[in-house]
């Protein structure tokens, strides 16, 4: 069963990212101009998409993948031009039926992969097996417990590669974080929580490190406002 303070985050994302922040998301996830501050968060996620992208294997024929908060849709239309079987979900009902419209939108191409875009839970287990699973920043509203808990229910499904992301613990962050707090709750979206990387590493080796997972790469993306860590585990 999930953890309780799972359950009750997701529920405050959820209903951010599906009511208050989907026409900004909708923007900030397309080419239209942008402000100065959103333009270094569109530059950091599209660096960290492409970091994540280059960690899975070129030619993904035969392989499943889950896009865990999909958003929008970029991560999976790339693994399905290299001809991966992709479940690309999302809390958002909006921002995936945005998703499966872009996608439509595009000629065929690539080596034949598909998508299967829904919306729900990214630890739901009717959503069966997989080779990898790519979670990019949606895990970054957790703290190291449910991280953990989150990854190790993945690892159960999944045969190859665990990439995600989380947000670092660093001095601007936690002041950031401090700021947020102040300001009035109906204003606030979901807020960050810095994690720090020795505690997560020792959370993980304690977990899925007991059923065989090592970790491997690790890089993390600074631009502007946006800061995240990527981070491999594999079996």
């Amino acid at each position: 069963m999930a953890h309780t303070n799972y359950l009750e985050r997701r529920e405050q994302i959820e209903t951010y990212f599906d009511r208050t922040a989907a026409q900004a998301w909708e923007r900030l996830t397309s080419n239209a101009p942008v402000g100065r501050i959103r333009a270094t968060v569109r530059a950091g996620r599209d660096q960290m998409r492409g970091t994540l992208l280059s960690w899975l294997p070129q030619d993904m024929r035969g392989l499943r993948l889950l896009d865990a908060g999909c958003g929008t849709g970029a991560l999976a239309m790339e693994a399905a031009a290299r001809g991966a079987e992709v479940v690309a979900i999302d809390l958002s009902p909006t921002l995936v039926q945005l998703a499966r419209e872009r996608h439509q939108s595009l000629p065929v191409q690539g080596r034949g992969g598909s998508i299967h875009f829904t919306s729900g839970d990214m630890l739901d287990e009717s959503l069966g097996h997989f080779d990898h699973v790519v979670a990019m920043d949606s895990l970054i509203h957790y703290d190291t417990p449910d991280i953990v808990a989150a990854l190790e229910r993945l690892s159960l499904r999944t045969r190859g590669s665990l990439l995600f992301t989380f947000a670092p613990r660093t001095p601007l962050l936690a002041a950031m974080h401090s700021v947020g707090r102040l300001f009035p709750r109906s204003d606030r979206s979901p807020a960050l929580t810095p994690v720090a990387q020795p505690r997560l590493r020792q959370g993980l080796a304690g977990s899925i490190g007991v059923g065989g997972w090592r970790e491997g790469r690790s890089l993390r993306v600074a631009s502007g406002f946006y800061t995240s860590q990527a981070w491999e585990w594999t079996q």
